[in-house]
């Protein structure tokens, strides 16, 4: 086992490698992390191409949680993502973070250790492209999820449009306008601030901004065939580009197959190639 001290951001990480020999491959690698925006010790996973070559920069494709810390109720996204051997067949390093509270990737107005939006984007982020060869442009990054983190995927992107290229949702409840439902309530804390994240009035305020090529992916459905039907039809009043799946109907789960055509799609929506 490795370890290392640093200054990631603007909170302190204390990062401790495990299994991180530099001749293993096909291995998530995770580092082990205290960050000031979250309430006890966290983790960022990093799964590298086999061929990895530190001379080029590949790039990244973040696999949103929908469970608090290690969760797998809902199945296991690392596992899923190495079955699929997404970062060899698509040349990218995949990040798998976790969070200590039930992840709606949103800051609450007032507990500092409940910060969530801030420690992906000023914790995990710069934590990745400090380590690894990776883009640090826009163009450079991915999101994908599923149910609460679908809607933390796109949340991400219309909050912060010049820092991700694409992100892609599948079965996630991306119309939702009561806080009070899906254990959204104690992490956006005030209807008030619950209103900064609202999916639908974010595409609202964006639509001028997504036009061109596609941005957004909606990748089909689970339990919430309503919200991504009544989310396509808001996407195409408002004339952005998306790219949509109907189905097939699959189980709300990560392993229930959906993830690798998320996958494919998010690749749909840029002329980039995979690394540079």
């Amino acid at each position: 086992m490795q370890m290392a001290k640093m200054l990631c951001g603007v909170g302190l990480l204390i990062l401790i490698v495990n299994h991180c020999l530099a001749e293993e491959r096909s291995k998530w690698v995770t580092h082990e992390v205290e960050s000031q925006h979250q309430q006890g010790e966290t983790a960022i996973q990093v799964l590298v191409p086999d061929d990895l070559d530190r001379a080029k920069t590949y790039r990244v494709l973040y696999i949103l949680p929908v469970e608090a810390g290690d969760g797998k109720h809902w199945g296991d996204a690392p596992a899923e993502v190495q079955k699929l051997n997404l970062a060899n067949k698509h040349q990218l390093i995949c990040v798998y973070p976790t969070f200590s509270a039930l992840p709606w990737y949103a800051d609450h107005p007032s507990d500092k250790r409940l910060q969530q939006e801030t420690y992906f984007l000023r914790d995990v982020i710069p934590f990745v492209e400090q380590q690894y060869p990776v883009q640090t442009d826009r163009d450079g990054r991915l999101l994908v999820g599923f149910s609460k983190s679908g809607w933390g995927a796109w949340s991400l992107l219309l909050r912060h449009p010049k820092m991700f290229a694409a992100a892609a949702a599948w079965d996630a409840p991306l119309m939702e306008a009561d806080r009070q439902k899906y254990g959204m309530a104690p992490i956006f804390g005030t209807d008030e601030n619950f209103q900064n994240y609202r999916v639908d009035k974010l595409l609202r305020h964006r639509a001028d901004q997504l036009q061109g090529q596609p941005r957004l992916v909606l990748a089909g459905y689970g339990n919430f065939r309503g919200p991504t039907q009544q989310i396509h039809a808001l996407l195409e009043k408002l004339g952005i580009p998306h790219l949509y799946r109907d189905g097939p109907q699959r189980q709300h789960h990560w392993q229930s197959g959906w993830l690798a055509e998320a996958v494919e799609l998010l690749h749909e929506t840029s002329d980039q190639h995979a690394c540079h």
